[in-house]
C-alpha cells in the first residue's frame, strides 16, 4: 500500500496488529478496516507468505514448508504473542458458524496430534472440509496450493459435528413437560376445531394475513385453544419484526407489572416503531379498577390487548374495555376435532395406531432400536379419549400422555399396546364442564327451569343430574324448585308448593348424595304437574303499573285506613268501612284508589 512504512517505524508510527506493518496514526484506522476485510476474504491460495500464519504450530517439523511463528519488527523485537491479539480482533468479524470448538477437535491420542503440522486455516475444520495433501492436487486445479498440509489420520483428528441428531419423539413421554404444552400448534393449519373463528374467509383470518390485529377478548371453555390462538397471532404478527409479544397471567401479575409492560411498550413504539401485543391470561381475575389500567393505552394503540377468559365477559370485563375490544367466542371442541388433535399427537410421538380388530402381532416386523419398545395404541382407545375429555384438548392430551407413560414405563423392551381400559384409568369419568359461580351455572339452571315448564321430565332429569354431578349445591337447586312451584305451577296444583318445600327440608336434613333422588322426585312432579302462570302474570302487571305510574302514587282511601287515635277518627279515617263478617255476602265497596277503579290486573296490559 502507498502508506506503508518500509524503514524502521518512527516513534509516531503505529503497528497493525494483523499484518504487523507500521502506519501513520492518521492512516491506521483506514488500513485496519481494509486489512480485516482482506483477511476475511483471503483464501489459502492467495495468502501472502510474508504474513503471520493463521494458526501457530505447537511443534515444527522439517517435512512441510516452514511456517514462521514470529516476525521481527522494525525495532528488532519479535511479534510473538501478537498472533493472539490478531485472532481476537479477527474473530469479531467472523460469522458465528465459522467458530471452531477446540475441545471438539482434540482426540484421545493428543500426543500424536502434536506431531502433525497444523492446518493453514481453521475454517476447514469447522466446516468439515476434507483437506488434501499437496501431492494429491493436480497443478491445474484452482484450489491447488503448495502450502496446504496433509490432514492427520482419522484417529488423530475429530471434526466438530455441525448438526445434532434428532431427538426421538418418544422421549416426550419421559419429560416433565405436559404433552399439551409440548405439542402446542404453531400455525393455523395445525389449529383444529375453531373454523367459525379462524377458518377460511373469516374476519380474523383476513386480519392475520394483513397483520393488522385489533384488541381481542377470547372467551371459551378450558382447553378450547385460547392461549394457543394468542401465540399463533403473535407468531404471525412478528414475521415483519415490527411487533413484540408479552404474556402475563392475571393470577400472578399485579398492576405494577402491567404498568411496567405498558411503559416498555411506549418506549418500543417511540424509539423502535414496534407495536406490543399484550396477552393477559385469565383476564377476569383482574378487578374493575385493574382493568381500567388498560383503557387509555388500548384506546391510543400503545398496546394491542388480547385477553383470555372462561367467564362471560359481560359480567367479568369492564363495559368500557369491552367497547374497545372485539369478543371472539371459542366453542367447545367437537369429537371430530379432538380426534384430529389426538391423531397429530400419536404421529408426533411415533406411536402406531391399530385399527378395529387389528393386533400388534399382525403388523410387519419393524427394526428394534434396542432401547425403546415399539408402542401401539388401539383406535378405539383414541376414540374413548376424544369422547371422555368433553372437548378439552388439554385434558385429552395429558390423559393420553398418562396412559402411554404408564405402559411404556413398565415395558423396557418389546411391544407395548395401549388399550381402551388403560385410557379409562387415566380419565376415570367424563370431564364435566361446570362452574358453580360462572356462566355454565346459569346456563344449566335455566335449562332445568325451562324443561320443567315444558313438561319434559327426561330433560329435567338430565339437567338436574348435570348440575349435581358437576358439584352444584343441592340446596340451591331445591330453592329454585320452590320458586318454580309458585311461578309456573301456581294455582293449577296448590300441592306443588308444599312438595317443593318438603324437598328442600329433606335435602337440608340428609345432604348429598342421598338427597339427589329427592330432588329428582320433586323435579319430575313439577314437570308432570299442570301449569298456571295466572298469579305470576298478575303480580308482574301490578309491578309494571307501579313503575309506569306518572306523578305521585294515589293515596290509600280513607275508609280503608285504620283509625287508631281520636284525631284519626276526626279526620275521617275508617269512615264508611263495611266489616264483611257482619254481612252474609261480600260487601260492595271500593278497595282500589280512585285512579285505578275498574282495573283487572289479571287481564290488564301495561301501556308503553
Amino acid at each position: 500500500m502507498e502508506d506503508e512504512v518500509t524503514a524502521p517505524p518512527l516513534p509516531e508510527s503505529v503497528q497493525c496488529p494483523v499484518c504487523s506493518k507500521g502506519f501513520k496514526p492518521s492512516k491506521i484506522n483506514a488500513h485496519l478496516d481494509r486489512c480485516l476485510q482482506d483477511d476475511v476474504g483471503r483464501c489459502p491460495s492467495t495468502m501472502d507468505e510474508g504474513r503471520p500464519p493463521l494458526k501457530k504450530p505447537r511443534v515444527t517439523t522439517a517435512s512441510p514448508p516452514p511456517v514462521p511463528v514470529s516476525r521481527p519488527t522494525a525495532n528488532g523485537t519479535p511479534t510473538r504473542g501478537l498472533r493472539g491479539t490478531s485472532s481476537t480482533v479477527f474473530s469479531l468479524f467472523q460469522n458465528k458458524k465459522q467458530n471452531v470448538s477446540v475441545q471438539g477437535e482434540r482426540s484421545p491420542s493428543f500426543s500424536e496430534e502434536l506431531q502433525q503440522p497444523p492446518p493453514s486455516s481453521s475454517s476447514a475444520v469447522s466446516r468439515g472440509v476434507k483437506r488434501t495433501a499437496p501431492g494429491d492436487i493436480e497443478p491445474g486445479q484452482p484450489d491447488a496450493d503448495p502450502t496446504m498440509l496433509p490432514s492427520p489420520p482419522s484417529s488423530q483428528l475429530t471434526l466438530v459435528k455441525t448438526s445434532t441428531e434428532a431427538v426421538p419423539s418418544r422421549t416426550f413421554l419421559t419429560t416433565d413437560k405436559p404433552l399439551a404444552e409440548t405439542l402446542r400448534p404453531k400455525t393455523l393449519e395445525e389449529y383444529f376445531g375453531q373454523n367459525k373463528v379462524v377458518g377460511e374467509h373469516t374476519l380474523l383470518r383476513s386480519l392475520l394475513e394483513s397483520q393488522d390485529i385489533p384488541s381481542l377478548i377470547l372467551w371459551g371453555p378450558p382447553g378450547c385453544g385460547k392461549t394457543t390462538l394468542a401465540h399463533i397471532i403473535a407468531s404471525k404478527s412478528k414475521q415483519k419484526g415490527t411487533v413484540r409479544f408479552v404474556k402475563l397471567s392475571a393470577t400472578s401479575a399485579s398492576t405494577s407489572d402491567v404498568r411496567e409492560v405498558i411503559k416498555q411498550a411506549q418506549n418500543e413504539l417511540r424509539l423502535c416503531k414496534r407495536r406490543t401485543i399484550l396477552f393477559i391470561d385469565e383476564i377476569h381475575r383482574f378487578n374493575k379498577s385493574q382493568q381500567d389500567t388498560f383503557l387509555p393505552h388500548v384506546e391510543c394503540g400503545t398496546v394491542t390487548l388480547i385477553g383470555a377468559t372462561t367467564e362471560n365477559p359481560s359480567f367479568q370485563v369492564n363495559s368500557a374495555l369491552l367497547s374497545r375490544c372485539r369478543v371472539l367466542v371459542l366453542e367447545k371442541l367437537s369429537v371430530e376435532a379432538m380426534g384430529s388433535i389426538l391423531q397429530r399427537a400419536v404421529v408426533s410421538l411415533g406411536v402406531h395406531v391399530l385399527g378395529d380388530g387389528e393386533q400388534a402381532g399382525d403388523l410387519e416386523e419393524r427394526p428394534d432400536d434396542g432401547a425403546q419398545p415399539q408402542v401401539y395404541i388401539e383406535q378405539r382407545a383414541l376414540d374413548t379419549v376424544a369422547h371422555l375429555c368433553d372437548g378439552d384438548a388439554r385434558a385429552g392430551l395429558n390423559g393420553l400422555q398418562m396412559a402411554l407413560q404408564a405402559r411404556v414405563g413398565g415395558a423396557p423392551s418389546g411391544r407395548v399396546v395401549v388399550q381402551e381400559k388403560h385410557v379409562k384409568e387415566g380419565l376415570q369419568r367424563s370431564h364435566i364442564l361446570y362452574d358453580k359461580a360462572g356462566e355454565e351455572h346459569f346456563n344449566c339452571i335455566s335449562a332445568l327451569h325451562k324443561s320443567m315448564r315444558g313438561s319434559h321430565e327426561n330433560a329435567s332429569l338430565y339437567w338436574l343430574a348435570r348440575m349435581l354431578e358437576g358439584g352444584e349445591d343441592p340446596l340451591y337447586v331445591a330453592r329454585r324448585l320452590v320458586r318454580f312451584a309458585s311461578e309456573d305451577v301456581g294455582l293449577a296444583d296448590p300441592l306443588a308448593l308444599p312438595q317443593a318445600v318438603s324437598a328442600y327440608q329433606a335435602c337440608h336434613f340428609i345432604g348429598m348424595p342421598e338427597c339427589e333422588v329427592i330432588l329428582a322426585q320433586c323435579a319430575v312432579y313439577l314437570a308432570r304437574a299442570p301449569k298456571s302462570v295466572e298469579v305470576y302474570k298478575a303480580y308482574s302487571n301490578v309491578k309494571a303499573s307501579l313503575r309506569t305510574h306518572k306523578g305521585p302514587l294515589p293515596s290509600v282511601p280513607l275508609h280503608l285506613r285504620n283509625a287508631s287515635t281520636k284525631l284519626m277518627r276526626e279526620l275521617g279515617y275508617a269512615k264508611g268501612y263495611k266489616y264483611n263478617p257482619a254481612f252474609s255476602s261480600p260487601a260492595e265497596q271500593e278497595y282500589l284508589p280512585e285512579e285505578l277503579r275498574g282495573v283487572d290486573f289479571f287481564t290488564w296490559t301495561p301501556s308503553e
